[in-house]
């Protein structure tokens, strides 16, 4: 169990709402459960704006999510993004595996991937991105994608410290590390 409690149903009108926007109809996650029982935190939380497609492809944004959520050890959104867009996205059985346990160098990637995966790495690491390391994002992507990507990184890392520290229960349809 979370170490907050989490909403539960029936839920006040507007956040059913804002459930039911995001969630397209579906059950709302436990992280979307237990975040909006805290009014600041979940207006914040939504607040952030990246919840929306944003400039980047489908296959772009969830290979950032993915990876930034493997490195910081998140199984829980790793495992409901893998299992609710890895298929749209295009991504393979070796990709999603690669998320976790490969480099940037990996050869399941493109050339851009590498460099957005570099990215992501470099950014987990250090909170920066050398020259080279940006020279080669850029050869790829434009600005508007280079800002994207690295709000993505941000938020998804603020998504795995939520996850991680409030010890979140794997969703029952989510994916799971490979190991």
């Amino acid at each position: 169990m979370s170490r907050i409690a989490p909403l539960e149903p029936p839920y006040p009108p507007e956040i059913q709402g804002q459930f039911d926007r995001i969630m397209q109809g579906a059950p709302p996650l436990m992280l979307f459960r237990v975040v909006a029982g805290s009014a600041r935190a979940w207006e914040k939380f939504r607040a952030g704006s990246l919840l929306d497609r944003g400039p980047l492809s489908l296959r772009e944004r969830e290979i950032v999510i993915d990876r930034t959520c493997a490195l910081n050890r998140c199984e829980y959104e790793w495992g409901v993004h893998v299992a609710a867009f890895a298929e749209a996205a295009h991504l393979t059985e070796e990709q999603v595996r690669a998320t976790v346990l490969g480099g940037a160098d990996a050869p399941c990637w493109s050339p851009a991937e590498q460099a957005l995966i570099t990215a992501v790495d470099a950014l987990h690491v250090s909170a920066t991105l050398s020259d080279a390391e940006f020279a080669a994002l850029k050869a790829h992507y434009d600005d508007a994608k280079i800002f994207e990507i690295i709000l993505l990184c941000g938020f998804y890392r603020t998504v795995s410290y939520l996850a991680n520290a409030l010890a979140l229960p794997l969703e029952e349809r989510a994916a799971r590390f490979p190991h």
